[in-house]
């Protein structure tokens, strides 16, 4: 029991009694289930800082069983997503994902950090939002524990002609062996490139690339299979209106 400082970012938010809150709290430390009293008042504190997709440093009390939101300063809001439609609906997508693969007492760090920057390239770029989603699959993905293998065929160990991505063997392979690999999906090689980088890329440059509207076509269509598979759970894009 006592205070906790730390940073975070509100995953979830809902409304409790008539002024109350229950929000759900990413930190680098795990997911936090949080009481924001009096958080819906005109005048609190914590109205700004307990709003969906607010990042900023809080200070918790933790009691036996719960934790509650003592005081709150907000860092970033990303106001650009909260205005747009499109890049709510891809928001909210990606913040389902990270909700369902994150828990209390966990290291959450890179968790957080590649939700941190994949909300900022939502918020502050054009970048294609297909392009941007399917980066943020992988390489949580990666993160995860399902780093594919890029550098050779898993099967025969050819590092040429690699123009598969098997889902089932977490894994490039050469044509010949794509072939018979039901799980595997052609890929042509900018969409090879663009896996092989999303996977191994410093986490503050895996956004620092584009490639062509078919390229973006097949990387969707891999990590989209790839995380269901994955993850064992259908994630579908949906409208929120």
């Amino acid at each position: 029991m006592g205070s906790i400082k730390t940073k975070g970012i509100i995953l979830l938010e809902n409304n409790m009694g008539d002024f109350d809150k229950m929000v759900t709290l990413l930190t680098p430390s795990g997911k936090i289930g949080c009481a924001a009293k009096g958080s819906r008042r005109n005048n609190s504190g914590l109205m700004a800082g307990t709003q969906y997709l607010c990042f900023g440093d809080y200070m918790l009390f933790k009691s036996t069983n719960s934790y509650r939101i003592n005081s709150c300063e907000p860092i970033e809001v990303f106001y650009n997503i909260r205005t747009d439609l499109d890049k709510l609906k891809y928001a909210a997508h990606i913040t389902k994902i990270v909700n369902d693969v994150t828990d209390e007492n966990q290291n959450t760090y890179r968790i957080l950090q590649l939700l941190l920057n994949t909300l900022y390239v939502i918020s502050e770029s054009d970048k294609n939002l297909d392009l941007v989603l399917s980066i943020f699959r992988l390489r949580l993905l990666c993160i995860l524990g399902f780093r594919p293998q890029t550098d050779k065929c898993w099967k025969c160990g050819d590092d040429k002609d690699l123009k598969y991505f098997s889902i089932s063997d977490n894994s490039v392979k050469c044509e010949s062996c794509g072939r018979v690999d039901k799980s595997a999906i052609s890929i042509s090689p900018s969409t090879y490139d663009a896996i092989r980088y999303i996977s191994y890329a410093d986490p503050k440059k895996i956004f620092s690339f584009d490639i062509p509207e078919e390229s973006i076509k097949e990387l969707d269509l891999v990590t989209k299979i790839y995380i269901n598979e994955k993850l064992e759970k259908e994630y579908k894009l949906e409208n929120l209106w």
